[in-house]
């Protein structure tokens, strides 16, 4: 088709976005293109400004390494990956989810560990936290068998795979649920931290005049099969910035209830306080159990 004005090419891609065989995809494609155009037509979108768009995406696929994930980080901070999370979780949206997004710090093969083990795998100055967690389905049954991945920040705000001070694998580990459905460990709690803010995502937040932390948190995630993967983060309430989580990852359900203890701990001698203690219950929805494209090796 020879296109004469701007309004004809709108249908004709649309056009051609429909040849497309498979369902799924043609429908993708075809809102694509439509709210694609329709933002360009909003904006009065720029050559100039189109220009710079395409180099930004291009640089943010090149910062891309072994231990960084630029659009992981981008979607967060734009929302979007919550907004996935909160539509396919939780009776479509409708109810509280213990679902969440992944983040750019999951890796896999973390070292396995018996429950009422320890993750830390190297001197980790922090305050000891004891983490005592369930794992449950929609009606509140317990789920025998469960693997779970857990990692965290460590006290000074980096992931290991971020601080060459750490060993390999500090503060990552993995559980699997007993015949209650439960798991627990012993780590060092966690503290809030910024994200990376040496590329796009930090031109963006400045620009914003947006402050780049996150609130405090533990990763999980929970492999069983008859379940849908489980990605979940818990977060610290008394954190700062609770309410003004960079990525927007912070829901109802999703905060903690990080008790702090001035008494010597009951059974950890080594502990004579302060110590913290986190309670949490995970709820697992059915579906296909698949494990998420690690963003980092």
């Amino acid at each position: 088709m020879v296109i004469r004005t701007e309004s004809e090419l709108t249908p004709a891609v649309l056009a051609a976005m429909n040849r497309t065989a498979d369902p799924r995809l043609r429908n993708i494609l075809v809102a694509m293109v439509k709210h694609l155009h329709a933002f360009v037509r909003e904006v009065r979108l720029s050559e100039v400004e189109f220009r710079e768009a395409t180099a930004i995406l291009n640089e943010i696929g090149q910062l891309q390494t072994d231990s960084h994930n630029e659009f992981v980080l981008m979607a967060g901070s734009l929302g979007v990956s919550s907004l996935v999370c909160l539509l396919n979780n939780g009776d479509n949206g409708q109810t509280e989810t213990s679902q969440s997004l992944l983040g750019p710090f999951w890796r896999l093969n973390s070292p396995r560990v018996e429950n009422g083990g320890t993750i830390v795998r190297s001197e980790t100055p922090g305050t000891p936290l004891f983490v005592h967690a369930k794992v449950v389905d929609r009606a509140g049954k317990p789920i025998q068998g469960a693997e779970i991945d857990v990692w965290h920040a460590s006290p000074v705000g980096l992931y290991e795979n971020q601080d060459p001070d750490q060993a390999e694998m500090n503060l990552r580990g993995k559980f699997t649920t007993d015949d209650e459905g439960r798991f627990w460990f012993r780590t060092v709690k966690m503290v809030g931290y910024p994200i990376p803010v040496d590329g796009v995502v930090g031109r963006l937040l400045r620009a914003q005049g947006r402050h780049p932390y996150r609130p405090a948190h533990l990763h999980a995630l929970i492999f069983k099969e008859g379940y849908k993967t489980l990605i979940s983060q818990v977060f610290d309430p008394s954190d700062p910035n609770i309410d003004s989580d960079v990525q927007f990852g912070v829901t109802a359900a999703l905060t903690g209830d990080f008790v702090r203890h001035d008494e010597p701990h009951p059974s950890n001698t080594d502990v004579t306080g302060p110590w913290f203690s986190l309670d949490y219950t995970y709820v697992m929805e059915p579906g296909e159990a698949t494990l998420p494209r690690p963003p980092i090796k």
